[in-house]
């Protein structure tokens, strides 16, 4: 089992930036896990945003957030990111991260058997 803690949510203007933080620890190990964030907005589903396999290669992302968010981890510290810039109203959720055993960083929520608690993002116009 993986424990996850976020941290970095808060309010900001649209067109601002946030970043992201995750710190993993428990049973992980960098190149047979897959990470992402998800986020879930009130009275909607849970949706994905960004996912990287830890070993590497091209992390995925939402049409919705491409161009805007970048995920990225550092290993050493056991730490996932995502950067978020011109940010809009409309990414105003709670935003999770999440990790699987794998090397598909798919963005299926039901395939992420281990969550964090969550953080809150909140984009006035």
């Amino acid at each position: 089992q993986v424990q996850l803690v976020e941290s970095g949510g808060g309010s900001v203007q649209a067109g601002g930036s946030l970043r992201l933080s995750c710190a993993a620890s428990g049973d992980i190990s960098h190149g047979t896990y897959c990470m992402g964030w998800f986020r879930q907005a009130p009275g909607k589903e849970r949706e994905g945003v960004a996912g990287i396999y830890t070993g590497g290669g091209r992390p995925y992302y939402a049409d919705a957030v491409k161009g805007r968010f970048t995920i990225s981890q550092d290993n050493a510290k056991n730490t996932l990111f995502l950067q978020m810039d011109s940010l809009k109203p409309e990414d105003t959720a709670m935003y999770y991260c999440a990790a699987r055993f794998g090397y598909s960083p798919a963005l299926t929520v039901a395939d992420y058997p281990d969550w964090g608690q969550g953080t809150q993002v909140i984009v006035s116009s």
